[in-house]
């Protein structure tokens, strides 16, 4: 399939299956519908061209297919009898546009962060399950059955397909974004596996990103999200040396950044913050600007980063966001103080490799080389991530060779 037709498909799934989920108010049998005539497409289009309307195209063949599977189920035979009584459609509606009404759906509160994901990438995504399975290093029948749980467990509980409104939009955007957010980490940084990056997922991300920016343009934290998707995505072309390995921040090219996501990136956290937007990801994406903007890893300002952490933190309480504000702090004011933190933070993040990482690094920069290498060490024994275990592996070699 060209790059063309398959971005042309992803933006018009979520589009057409809105249309349908609006029209049927089945919300499985839809999706269902949707992903057979983006399969149809993606076989005919290449070789035939893009039809002069191909949103209508697709609206036309996924409920023709919609039709055909409510006639042949002989246990819904009062569907059959309201499909029967519609008027044909025309072939296509209007230009009203439901993805982030689909994505409010997918990313409802009642489903797992990895169900949420799952959904979100089949049914505003479009991609197949197949392609979802790969991406996530898992077989096929598994992510099957994850995506049809979510689908049914949706359908269950009631949720009307509409925007959320009153008090229930507010935690339904906050569930919508935390989606992207872990769908992005995912791609960026893999959990499992040989590689360090998994771009259909990072790129799937943004992609989303820019399609709830586009609909919600003065969401503080939406173009919060997007900015600091994009600020760190910039970096990804210097996080891997040439055999793969990782390259930590503050030994990267800068020179291959991407400079034009870096712009963008600056400037919608500039936009953003002019409206008096604060908040997690707003705040997120200042720190991933601020070590943007510097020339070199020694130009990075330091104590901005620390007082940004600081505001992330009070906001958070996240002991993630408190371990990040350690390495911060050593490097303001020594690795000890950094420390000092990292024992308080021991209870809440016990047994995660970060903790060890961090912890080996912070020793490091004290001069404390057996001590260094035990942590690294440890975090390595702990990660699930193939290239960030050698590298954890290869810098405890070099501390003690050397």
């Amino acid at each position: 399939m060209t790059g063309r037709v398959e971005g042309l498909l992803r933006d018009l799934a979520p589009q057409v299956l809105g249309v349908l989920v609006r029209r049927f108010g089945d919300f499985p049998a839809a999706e269902d519908a949707v992903q057979e005539a983006l399969l149809a497409a993606a076989l005919h289009w290449p070789g035939e061209g893009v039809p002069d309307n191909p949103r209508g195209w697709l609206l036309h063949a996924a409920q023709r297919r919609l039709t055909d599977q409510f006639r042949s189920d002989q246990a819904r035979r009062r569907r059959e009898e309201t499909v029967l009584a519609l008027e044909p459609p025309p072939a296509d509606v209007d230009d009203h546009d439901d993805t982030l009404v689909l994505l409010f759906l997918c990313c409802h509160p009642a489903l797992t962060p990895a169900s949420a994901i799952a959904l979100t990438l089949r049914a505003a995504g479009g991609l197949t399950t197949a392609e979802i399975a790969n991406a996530f290093l898992v077989p096929e029948a598994t992510m099957a059955q994850r995506i049809s749980r979510a689908k049914q467990k949706v359908k269950a509980s009631g949720v009307p397909f509409g925007m959320p409104v009153g008090d229930d939009r507010a935690p339904r955007l906050r569930s919508v974004l935390r989606v992207l957010y872990l769908l992005f980490n995912e791609g960026y940084t893999s959990s499992v596996g040989e590689e360090l990056h998994r771009g259909e997922l990072s790129g799937e991300a943004i992609r989303l990103a820019r399609v709830v920016h586009a609909l919600l343009p003065d969401e503080g934290e939406v173009a919060g999200l997007l900015a600091l998707m994009l600020l760190t995505d910039a970096r990804r072309p210097a996080r891997t040396g040439a055999d793969g390995s990782l390259v930590p921040l503050a030994e990267q090219d800068r020179a291959l950044w991407d400079r034009a996501l870096i712009v963008e990136g600056v400037a919608l956290v500039t936009s953003a913050l002019s409206r008096g937007s604060v908040g997690e990801y707003l705040l997120q994406a200042a720190i991933a600007a601020v070590h943007d903007d510097a020339a070199t890893a020694e130009d990075t300002d330091w104590a901005e980063i620390l007082g940004l952490y600081g505001l992330l933190e009070r906001m958070t309480g996240n002991p993630v966001v408190a371990l990040n504000r350690a390495v911060a702090v050593a490097v303001v004011h020594g690795p000890q103080a950094g420390l000092e933190l990292l024992r308080a933070l021991e209870p809440r993040l016990a047994g995660h490799y970060r903790l060890a990482s961090v912890r080996g690094h912070l020793h490091e920069m004290a001069g404390d080389v057996g001590a260094a290498v035990e942590s690294y060490r440890e975090a390595a024994a702990r990660t699930t991530s193939t290239p960030e275990r050698n590298y954890l592996v290869t810098r405890a070699a070099r501390l003690r060779e050397g």
